[in-house]
């Protein structure tokens, strides 16, 4: 299997090619969760692997509890299924407080701190309240709770990684928290060991082929964690080696042998880059920018190798997208149409630079 091959195999898995899914949680269920600190680019990572989704129908979903957003895996927002939510916080979490307390020390955070604004978060959302950072600011800052500079940010994450809080509906283009109890119904949750089968079997299947180190960048576990979900899921997942590494994937996936030729444009943070460590196989080999692509800026892919980026202006009457590519002459007005049919608006213009 060589870089092509796997690209192309990434794709399927990742419901980029002939997706499987006409509805937003479901297809968030089989990734598990899909990095979301870009809001509005995260929604059409979604739409972009849902047949008939649009901007507005994620919208929905996400103000309606179907899907929700949170901090889980790394220190950074993911939405989630309402039924993951709570097994995967309880698995990730401890790992992510772990690596905040340095910053807690550093800002002068105590844990009498964590745990006063937890309670006042928590008193504040009860009875199905729905409330932004500015409306919380001020009951915290009554408290005394130093919430300057990027305070308010860690303690709401506290809240968030302690299984207390999650998001809300948005209020206008305003994001609001709610009690996590309020919004999910509490369930038996598997122990750690299920908890582990559980997220590897979702990775490798979703994501796969990848190696061990591309599923602990994304997932934040340990190697010898990896090492266990691996035997526990040994009938379930195979691996083929490629110039010394060991790719994993679902032993239930179809190889696809055939190079199916197509192009996308993927918001930044698309779990297409972001759920990898090595990104070299979707990469162009030696293009000086490389590194950086797929991370910070949105990525245009073609055949299952990254060949660009590019951006979007929108008006309150039309999109316009504007590309900028390795390779002059890939075409990518089927690709920008479909940008536009998703926010549903028309596509004015298509500037390639």
């Amino acid at each position: 299997m060589n870089s092509q091959q796997i690209a192309q195999q990434r794709l399927h898995q990742q419901q980029l090619l002939h997706s499987r899914f006409t509805q937003p949680a479901a297809l968030v269920r089989w990734m598990g969760c899909m990095q979301a600190q870009d809001y509005a680019g995260a929604k059409w990572a979604i739409g972009t692997r849902v047949k008939g989704s649009t901007d507005a129908s994620i919208e929905k979903d996400f103000n309606e509890g179907k899907i929700l957003r949170t901090h889980v895996l790394r220190p950074t927002w993911h939405f989630v299924a309402p039924e993951d939510i709570r097994w995967m916080l309880q698995l990730t979490g401890p790992r992510i407080k772990a690596f905040n307390k340095r910053l807690y020390a550093k800002l002068g955070i105590t844990d009498k701190d964590l745990k006063r604004s937890n309670t006042i978060i928590t008193n504040a959302l009860s009875d199905h309240q729905f409330l932004t950072r500015t409306a919380l600011l001020p009951l915290l800052a009554k408290a005394r709770i130093n919430t300057d500079d990027i305070r308010l940010g860690f303690l709401l994450m506290d809240a968030e990684l302690e299984g207390l809080i999650c998001s809300g509906p948005r209020q206008g283009k305003q994001f609001t928290y709610a009690l996590l109890s309020e919004r999910v119904p509490a369930a038996p949750l598997p122990d750690r060991e299920e908890a582990i089968t559980r997220i590897t079997l979702c990775y490798f299947s979703s994501r796969g082929p990848a190696t061990l180190h591309d599923f602990q960048w994304w997932s934040g576990l340990n190697m010898a964690d990896i090492k266990k979900g691996l035997h526990l899921n040994r009938e379930h997942l195979t691996h083929t080696v490629t110039n010394g590494n060991a790719y994993w994937f679902s032993a239930a996936a179809p190889i696809n042998k055939r190079n199916t030729p197509a192009t996308f444009l993927l918001p930044c943070y698309d779990e297409y880059a972001v759920a990898y460590k090595d990104r070299s196989d979707i990469l162009p080999a030696g293009h000086p920018a490389a590194a950086g692509y797929g991370i910070f800026k949105p990525v245009i892919v073609t055949n299952g190798q990254i060949s660009g980026t590019w951006s979007r202006k929108e008006s309150s009457r039309h999109i316009t997208v504007a590309t900028e590519l390795m390779n002059p002459g890939k075409k990518t007005a089927t690709a920008a149409a479909a940008y536009a049919a998703f926010m549903g608006k028309p596509l004015q213009e298509l500037i390639t630079i």
